[in-house]
């Protein structure tokens, strides 16, 4: 099967670089309709959510887990950590705005968080 055909959270981040491999804004909405929650940024150069926790404990955890995936897949997030939530931002520095790696990213927390 080839890897665009697999879902967002079986892919892998792949270097991308310049602004080509920017997506334009109906392909995320049509990516993040997959995403529960997350959402395009206003100046559409980020996408976001705030999980919630019930306690610093498991904020931690959640932080930890995601740190794991940023670092297997090379792709790292904005994180704003608070008692009880996590804020996550993903962009692509080297293409301007959102990527295929921070829909990927964007799954796997997602994954993580549903416990899919």
């Amino acid at each position: 099967m080839p890897p665009a055909t697999l879902p967002l959270r079986e892919q892998h981040c792949q270097p991308r670089r310049g602004p080509e491999h920017r997506l334009d804004q109906a392909t995320i909405h049509a990516d993040l309709a997959e995403l529960p929650g997350w959402q395009l940024a206003a100046v559409a150069d980020s996408i976001r959510k705030d999980f919630r926790f019930n306690d610093f404990y498991q904020t931690m955890a959640f932080v930890n887990a995601v740190a794991f995936i940023a670092h297997r897949e090379d792709h790292h997030p904005d994180l704003e950590i608070g008692y009880g939530h996590c804020h996550v931002r993903y962009s692509t520095h080297d293409v301007g705005g959102v990527s295929a790696n921070d829909l990927i990213c964007a799954a796997k927390v997602e994954a993580l968080a549903t416990g899919a």
